[in-house]
């Protein structure tokens, strides 16, 4: 099996499946190789790699940065989350739709998301580890949300009653959002 990349609905985000391999003992996994990827058009190099630990019903999101937009390589160590791309950019066709994945331990998918794009997940299982690579550096000034719930974006979360920081609670809609707020 090797590295399977598939497009989706919205342009520049893909959903990766590494090639994985079995036996008695267990398995391995290349979970990133560079030149793989570039091969595929992703292009942008990787310069931080976050983890994340939430319980279920988490919601994080949906996170975006304004000057210095992040693409994302996005996969799970341990459970299950819904994993949510947002189009923010104002040239795009697909500007203002979502994507919205289940990536798990289990499935062993990655969903590569490019800069200009809003970031979010849920945790569907009791607990899940998510680890992410990022194309620019966090810089907390910079640090941008849209509001989970934004009617506009009508993402159909699967959870009713996320568990939301009091930041992400009040993020603003789209529509609150001027041309000058979108990532650049």
């Amino acid at each position: 099996m090797s590295l399977r990349i598939e497009t989706t609905s919205l342009s520049g985000v893909f959903r990766i499946t590494p090639a994985c391999y079995h036996d008695d003992r267990g398995f391995f996994m290349e979970t990133f190789h560079l030149g793989r990827y570039v091969d595929a058009g992703i292009t942008k190099p990787f310069v931080q790699d976050n983890y994340s630990h939430s319980i279920r019903n988490v919601l994080r999101g949906l996170h975006f940065q304004l000057r210095h937009p992040q693409a994302k390589l996005v996969s799970v160590l341990h459970g299950r989350i819904f994993d949510v791309a947002v189009d923010l950019r104002p040239a795009s066709p697909t500007f203002g739709r979502w994507l919205g994945e289940e990536l798990s331990a289990e499935n062993r998918a990655q969903l590569y998301i490019p800069a200009g794009f809003a970031h979010g997940f849920c945790v569907l299982s009791d607990e899940a580890d998510i680890f992410y690579k990022c194309s620019a550096l966090y810089d907390p000034a910079d640090d941008r949300g849209l509001r989970w719930n934004d009617p506009r974006l009508a993402i159909t979360w699967p959870v009713a009653d996320p568990l939301l920081s009091p930041k992400d609670a009040a993020h603003p809609t789209l529509d609150q959002l001027s041309a000058a707020e979108l990532p650049q």
